[in-house]
């Protein structure tokens, strides 16, 4: 199994931070190569599928996904969606957390120590399988998996106006 986990913190509050991270298609202004297309109408929730295309030109592969679990943060409880990935070449699945800073349902925490301070915590936890790549390699792909959502994180948080 390639797993790996970002944890990071926001002064964003959680329902904002949710929205950014769960905006599909702006994904992929933080991978890339990547274009993302949501093949089910809005709003998102479980039976949501879309499809990030990762290449140039014929040259790439899908990574096809759809929402399990669908619980948006509410003041209290963290919010958790879930994605199984369901392409040919890509396999797993994904699992996204935002609360409020101080609380964390899975038990894991959030980042950080000391006193709270105001925003959110996410913590997101993937199992990335690549069909055809050796189980020896998992490492490697957990690393770069690790490395490249790490940076797409970044990039969802980021106020677009700066």
């Amino acid at each position: 199994m390639a797993l790996f986990r970002i944890v990071r913190r926001t002064p964003l509050a959680p329902a904002e931070a949710w929205r950014r991270l769960t905006d599909w298609q702006r994904h992929a202004e933080g991978v890339p190569l990547t274009r993302i297309t949501v093949e089910t109408p809005p709003p998102s929730g479980p039976g949501t599928v879309f499809v990030a295309r990762t290449g140039l030109g014929r040259l790439g592969f899908d990574d096809r996904m759809e929402i399990t679990r669908w619980e948006p943060p509410v003041p209290g409880s963290p919010g958790v969606c879930r994605l199984e990935k369901r392409a040919r070449t890509i396999t797993g699945w994904a699992e996204i957390e935002v609360g409020e800073v101080g609380q964390a349902a899975s038990g894991e925490g959030e980042p950080g120590r000391g006193a709270p301070a105001p925003g959110a915590y996410l913590i997101w936890r993937e199992d990335l399988r690549v069909r055809g790549l050796p189980r020896a390699l998992d490492p490697l792909t957990a690393y770069a998996g690790r490395l490249l959502f790490g940076h797409a994180v970044k990039v969802l948080l980021k106020d677009r106006a700066r």
